[in-house]
């Protein structure tokens, strides 16, 4: 590798840290409104009544498991293991799609009974809070259909696998973020 294909490597990833810190500013100001308006519950249901931790734990095993498979991906890629690769890539895409789906499951449970992020300034700040990280895991789904469609080329570069290592730093980034919503909306709602 040249020094110039070093130097835009160091470049990109420094790029996409930057990326990372100001999404972490966006989920900062976040948790900071939902702390806010946590007990702004106007008559409506709090945390409590409405969210059932076992299925907020389920979210979080299926979420956090898919962290390790993706971490698998990129050793295996680095290994030059291609099949072990996709299928890491792929496992990492049901677990996240999964946990989509049960996302959506719990939002659209809430809206059925009623509770949309109309009825109180709680929930909008939950709906605005959990439904950003979703997006984000959606965003990172994209990403994987993308890359995975890039890597299936007979040889895959290095710009490639730069890209693995970016969406692998940036589903990592949407574990910790979701291992701070799992504690600070779901847990502290039981505890506190």
């Amino acid at each position: 590798m040249t020094h110039a294909h070093t130097l835009k490597d160091n470049r990109t990833l420094f790029g996409f840290w930057l990326y990372l810190m100001s999404d972490c500013l966006i989920f900062a100001s976040l948790f900071a409104t939902y702390a806010v308006l946590r007990s702004a519950t106007y008559g409506a249901p709090g945390a409590r009544e409405l969210f059932s931790l076992e299925f907020v734990f389920l979210e979080t095993v299926i979420l956090l498991s898919s962290s390790f498979t993706m971490g698998l991906t990129v050793y295996f890629a680095h290994k030059g293991k291609r099949a072990l690769m996709f299928g890491l890539l792929a496992l990492t895409f049901c677990l996240g799609t999964a946990f989509i789906a049960l996302e959506v499951s719990e939002f659209s449970h809430l809206i059925q009974e009623g509770l949309s992020w109309e009825r109180s300034a709680f929930l909008s700040a939950f709906f605005t809070l959990v439904g950003t990280h979703g997006l984000h895991v959606l965003c990172g789904l994209i990403w994987m259909i993308v890359l995975a469609i890039q890597l299936a080329l007979p040889r895959y570069h290095e710009i490639v696998m730069r890209r693995l290592i970016c969406l692998s730093l940036f589903w990592h980034f949407l574990d910790i973020i979701w291992i701070g919503i799992f504690t600070f909306v779901y847990l502290f709602s039981f505890i506190v």
